[in-house]
This record gives structure tokens, sequence and C-alpha cells, in this order.
């Protein structure tokens, strides 16, 4: 599970401790669903107040990441994590939410499903699962810059990454909007994010 917040007293510790080894034991994980859709109260971490909210419009450019070592772990909406599957952490979009991420130095376009919270660095805007990474190409960078667009898929998309599966493929973003897009990059100052 993802730390949020500091601060927990002796007891609370402990109490997340034995949560967290409860869920290590094999039960009481959600089931991976889209129903209900969680929007979530307003928290702090390191200092810093994230709102969730549904933002059907949502499109923003900026870095991202990726994440696999907490393979068996409980996702912010119950999931189990599985560090194969294209899902992702987001601050503050719905859990689950679908967002297309487009990497900005190849135009290469995913769908992906938000089940988590994060991430909570300077000039990231989404912490891709391993098998997301591998799927948009950036495993090996460690973090690029991307577009990451809400969008409502198919229940054909939505089913194959509720299995852990990529959606179909989408088309490659062409070089004219890719230049859009990276100028709106350094516009915003998440050019500085890496």
């Amino acid at each position: 599970m993802r730390a949020i917040g500091r601060g927990i007293g002796t007891s609370g510790a402990a109490l997340a401790l034995l949560g967290a080894l409860s869920a290590c034991g094999g039960g009481n994980f959600r089931p991976v669903s889209d129903m209900p859709v969680r929007i979530g109260k307003p928290y702090t971490v390191r200092g810093t107040t994230y709102v969730p909210a549904d933002q059907p419009g949502y499109d923003l450019v900026g870095y991202a990441s990726w994440y696999g070592s907490e393979s068996g772990n409980r996702t912010a909406n119950g999931e189990r994590f599985r560090p194969g599957w294209i899902t992702a952490a987001h601050t503050s979009l719905p859990l689950p939410a679908y967002v297309e991420v487009t990497a900005l130095d190849t135009g290469r376009t995913i769908l992906v499903r938000i089940n988590d919270r994060g991430p909570f660095s300077r000039g990231r805007i989404i912490d891709l699962s391993r098998g997301a990474a591998e799927e948009l190409g950036i495993r090996g960078q460690g973090h690029a810059a991307v577009r990451v667009r809400a969008v409502d898929p198919s229940e054909k998309d939505r089913k194959k990454l509720r299995k852990g599966k990529p959606a179909e493929g989408r088309p490659r973003v062409g070089a004219d909007e890719l230049a859009v897009l990276r100028a709106r990059l350094v516009a915003s100052g998440n050019d500085a994010g890496r």
C-alpha cells in the first residue's frame, strides 16, 4: 500500500502494519471492477494537498515514471497491484479512470486504467505500472515526457484492461501534434520535472 501522510502515532502504525500484513495474506482485495467509481476525500502527502475530482476534460503534459516492486500490495482503490498489468497511479482522477498516455518522444499512445494514487514527485503527472511502461516503450528510460488525457473507452477495451491485457492499439501521434505537445510541456514549466 502506498503511504499517504506522515505522523501516524505508535498505535496507528501498529494498526496500519496489521492491516498491511492481513492484506498480504491473500485476502480482502477488492475485485477488479469499474463500479463503484470512487472519487475520495482530499489528502495530504509531504505537505501537498491533493483533491480528487471527476475531471472529464483532463488533458495535461508532464512526466511519467513507473513502479513495479509493490507486487501483491493493495492499490488505493483496494485491488491487488499486479506490476505486469496496464495500470497507473494518479493523484486526483477517480478510481478507476481511463486515460490515454502518449510518449512525447515517439508519439506512441496507449490506453491505461488508473487504480492507484501517486506519483508524489514534482513534475510527475502519472506513475505507470511496469506493464504500462513496457507497452508505452519507456521502461528503460525510467521516466518520459507524456501527455495524459482522460478518455471514455469502449467496453471491449475496458474489459481487456480489467483483465490486465493491453487495449486495442491506438494510432501514433503525428509530428505536427507532437511539436505542439512539446511546446505545451515547455510552456507549462513541467519540462524541468525530470
